[in-house]
């Protein structure tokens, strides 16, 4: 919360001091640090289609600003002022975009009427809806209208095609999630990671991303119990030292932790604790099993889509109702969600000790990525097409 209030102090000074009033301007809008990352692929193309315009990304908390503020694709990146009238007027009035796109959600009224009114094309990139949210409520017309400020929605499914056409849009198009192309460009990417190869020693790897300590609870007992020659990383989502301190008190096997690694034989250590923010993704291009943290409590599924990318096995918790793409894979067997410790242990030993099961899985997981890629040049062709 002190982050949230005293980064947004500055926030218009720094839009005067990098923003001239002749920049022609593109302006992104993410929520967070997972709605960036949708947006990096447009973001991306949209640099090379329109050289000549800045782009400005702004996000709602400090989660996603306070790791992307000196290192974010955009020209000028900073908090979304508060959604009031006159805080809205004052930063349109600096950033005077072209375009604004904001990334899956967050419907800000004052916004959205502000942009209508000064006809600013505002486009809703991987737009997920849900027939509970309050637009499709019989109470929900005052929203509604606030909708009518998007030129086009891409989105990610066909529910949210049938959700808005059924309170009348029909300038939607079903696009896909771009985290998809987002994820799919990591493959590629050089993902060498000299200390986990040092740590894995050659053994089977079993990677634990994003984990609360809900997930924590499931996997602790499976790894003090596990055979030596399985390796297990753990990258908590909280980086609080008591909590890691508390991690390491629970595992009986032998544990160390990125901060501590130098100087020490990775090899002879069972359990790597990952307590720096950064390297998940590319730790997952060693592992041969994922889990993937959020869905045994109640703080939201993490991304399953980058371990799937490098055609994982992967194991969540129950909760994950609300993340279409977790279902779509587990319905392809591609995923396995457990309720509890048990059903935590059959799944990850048989995935460890049958390893046709192990390749058969995780190329279902790979294909997923594979066979959901596009969404990036459909937006791409629409602006260029428009503008």
């Amino acid at each position: 919360m002190k982050l949230f209030v005293s980064g947004r102090k500055d926030v218009f000074s720094k839009l005067e001091h990098e923003l001239s009033p002749n920049d022609k301007t593109i302006w992104f809008h993410a929520a967070s640090l997972g709605e960036y990352e949708q947006a990096v692929p447009v973001i991306e193309i949209v640099k090379k289609q329109f050289p000549e315009k800045k782009i400005v990304i702004t996000f709602f908390s400090p989660s996603g600003y306070e790791v992307k503020k000196n290192k974010s694709l955009g020209d000028v990146t900073v908090y979304l002022p508060i959604d009031t009238a006159s805080n809205v007027k004052r930063f349109l009035d600096r950033v005077n975009p072209e375009w604004a796109l904001f990334i899956k959600y967050e419907f800000w009224p004052n916004y959205l009427q502000e942009l209508k009114k000064r006809k600013i094309r505002t486009l809703l990139v991987s737009g997920g809806f849900r027939e509970d949210q309050v637009f499709f409520k019989t109470y929900g017309s005052w929203m509604r209208s606030y909708l009518q400020t998007f030129e086009h929605f891409f989105v990610q499914n066909e529910k949210s095609v049938h959700l808005l056409c059924s309170i009348g849009f029909s300038n939607v198009t079903l696009s896909g999630d771009t985290r998809f192309d987002r994820v799919s460009h990591q493959i590629e990417q050089d993902n060498h990671l000299d200390f986990i190869e040092e740590f894995q020693n050659g053994k089977l790897c079993v990677v634990a991303g994003s984990t609360w300590p809900e997930d924590e609870g499931l996997l602790i007992d499976f790894i003090n119990n596990a055979s030596e020659e399985v390796k297990f990383v753990i990258a908590p989502h909280t980086l609080k030292p008591g909590k890691i301190q508390r991690l390491q008190h629970l595992l009986k096997k032998k544990s160390v932790l990125f901060s501590e690694k130098e100087k020490k034989n990775l090899a002879t250590f069972q359990v790597f604790i990952i307590d720096i923010i950064g390297l998940l993704t590319k730790i997952y291009s060693y592992a041969d099993i994922a889990y993937v943290g959020g869905a045994a409590g109640n703080t939201g599924l993490h991304n399953i889509l980058e371990p799937a990318t490098f055609g994982l096995p992967i194991i969540i918790g129950g909760n994950f109702e609300k993340f279409p793409e977790a279902i779509q894979l587990q319905k392809l067997a591609g995923l396995f969600a457990v309720a509890n410790k048990e059903e935590l242990a059959t799944i990850l030993q048989k995935l460890i000790d049958d390893k046709d099961f192990r390749g058969k899985t995780g190329m279902i997981s790979g294909h997923f990525i594979n066979s959901h890629t596009g969404a990036t040049r459909i937006i791409s062709e629409y602006l260029l097409k428009h503008s």
